[in-house]
């Protein structure tokens, strides 16, 4: 299945974020690509973070990437938008859950915390795995209740 994706990082996930979006395009999918465009100056998170999200949360595209040092405040940042489920995934596992169990439509990733194999990896699984439902969907309701 192919994707529309919007994508964003600060000066420290810029790297990896042009690498990322360079495999999402040779695999043919759609993305947007929300900045910064370079990592030699340091920038806020949240000016790159929060126009993935809100794309997100008005249906503009189907799933977020953002990118960091850590992804921490990536993941705070997106998940302050209504209708956003950003998980920080750290490799494969973590990946499968986010979308299986928590039906993420946001991915924050770290680019200090693990290889750009790695997280090349974690966003071809992650964009693979489908929602599970079931005993999972009361939860999700309830988050989005909540927002």
């Amino acid at each position: 299945m192919k994707f529309s994706i919007a994508i964003g990082s600060d000066h420290a996930g810029f790297r990896y974020k042009e690498a990322i979006k360079a495999m999402l395009l040779e695999e043919g999918h759609t993305v947007r690509d929300y900045g910064t465009d370079s990592g030699e100056t340091s920038c806020d998170y949240p000016d790159y973070c929060f126009p993935v999200a809100r794309a997100v949360a008005a249906g503009e595209v189907q799933r977020g990437i953002v990118l960091g040092g850590s992804g921490n405040g990536e993941a705070m940042s997106a998940n302050r938008v209504k209708g956003v489920r950003c998980g920080l995934c750290w490799n494969e596992q973590v990946a499968i859950w986010n979308r299986a169990h928590n039906d993420a439509n946001c991915l924050s990733l770290g680019e200090r915390t693990i290889s750009l194999e790695d997280a090349l990896r974690i966003v071809r699984v992650w964009l693979a795995t489908p929602f599970e439902g079931g005993r999972h969907l009361p939860r999700i309701e309830k988050l989005d209740s909540l927002a």
